[in-house]
């Protein structure tokens, strides 16, 4: 039987690039040689391609060498259009592992939905959804889900003042935490202490989206679930972030190293249930495909289970809970990279039965 040809995308222009590397690389060395021809395909930090050679290079360890990140006129090596790796014919299934916008947001999903390549993960609508902690906060509410009380602010005269009277009409007091509605990894979230400091928080958050979520800061700890699966979505145990500094940001996650995962949460079991079913409950809520991890709250005092957020392409580094949270669930490394690449071929498929063509010709 000859070997698959999957094309790992990583890299891309957002703060996330570097993440995506490092998940990049452990999807590359996981992936079964018997089974896949694997090629590494990077998105510069300008947006452009880089060659199948460049890309492979980047996978080595360490940080990312200078050579690669590309001006922003174009470079030797740098592709400009669609490259050949993912052309016509060219590859059978795209494994998209570019964290943050333009990458999980549904742009991509969109561009390799044009190219007609089948691709691991949500769809179009499923990622922007994730995406989005405005859009996913509003869906979720409607739906009966607990989540803790949140504000959307745009840019503009005096929000910080007005965001200020809307958290108060609704009872929401201090602690809050602002975050760019679009985003990742924490990147640009602060928690916020006193009213004076809201309007620096906002500021920050706009540096990296057009608005942002301002979040009732409840007393919680924070369990996280992964899903797997296309209509019959599953759920895996439930595992435990113990943050190393006051919340979980990017430090702690990236830099620091200091937090700790907790494999399975040290929860009851009513409550890791009611955690994963609200995990499947809200993945097909989001018509999301692929893979998904799921985060909650458990607030503190009242035991209250609280969906927090989904993350559409989680991570796949050496601390990433999507993983580790299917090794434990008996599903290793290599066994759940066969069943996403099954997955993205089985949606493909599907949604190539879809009837395209108009009911009536047109005069």
């Amino acid at each position: 039987m000859s070997r698959l040809r999957v094309v790992v995308l990583f890299g891309g222009r957002s703060v996330e690039r570097e993440v995506s590397r490092i998940s990049a690389r452990t999807i590359v060395s996981g992936l079964d040689p018997a089974r896949y021809e694997v090629i590494p395909l990077a998105i510069a930090e300008n947006g452009r391609f880089l060659t199948a050679d460049a890309s492979a290079g980047l996978l080595s360890s360490g940080p990312a060498p200078e050579k690669y990140r590309l001006p922003e006129a174009p470079a030797p090596g740098a592709q400009t259009l669609v490259p050949a790796e993912i052309g016509p014919g060219r590859a059978d299934v795209v494994f998209p592992i570019i964290h943050g916008t333009t990458g999980e947001d549904g742009a991509l999903q969109g561009f390799l939905e044009l190219l007609d390549i089948p691709y691991v993960g949500a769809g179009v609508t499923g990622s922007a959804i994730g995406m989005d902690k405005a859009v996913f906060k509003a869906l979720v509410r409607d739906a009966g889900i607990p989540t803790p009380r949140a504000i959307v602010v745009s840019p503009g005269e005096n929000e910080a003042k007005s965001a200020r009277a809307r958290l108060e009409k609704f009872g929401v007091s201090l602690p809050v935490f602002v975050k760019p509605s679009v985003g990742g990894s924490s990147v640009g979230v602060s928690k916020v202490k006193s009213w004076e400091a809201l309007g620096p928080a906002l500021e920050l958050a706009f540096r990296y989206d057009e608005r942002a979520l301002v979040e009732d800061g409840i007393d919680a700890r924070e369990l996280e679930c992964a899903v797997l699966g296309n209509s019959e979505p599953r759920a895996s145990i439930v595992g435990e972030v113990v943050p190393g500094r006051e919340f979980y940001d990017y430090e702690d996650k990236y830099v620091e190293d200091r937090a700790k995962l907790l494999i399975p949460a040290p929860v009851p079991e009513a409550t890791a249930q009611e955690v994963r079913r609200l995990a499947v409950e809200a993945y097909r809520l989001c018509g999301i495909s692929g893979m998904a991890r799921v985060d909650f709250f458990l607030e503190r005092g009242s035991n209250r289970v609280l969906l927090n957020e989904v993350n559409t392409l989680p991570g796949f580094t050496a601390i990433s809970m999507y993983p580790k949270l299917w090794e434990a669930s008996g599903v290793p490394l290599r066994e759940l990279l066969n069943e996403l690449i099954r997955l993205a071929l089985e949606r493909h498929e599907r949604r190539g039965r879809l009837q395209h063509e108009p009911p009536k010709q047109l005069r």
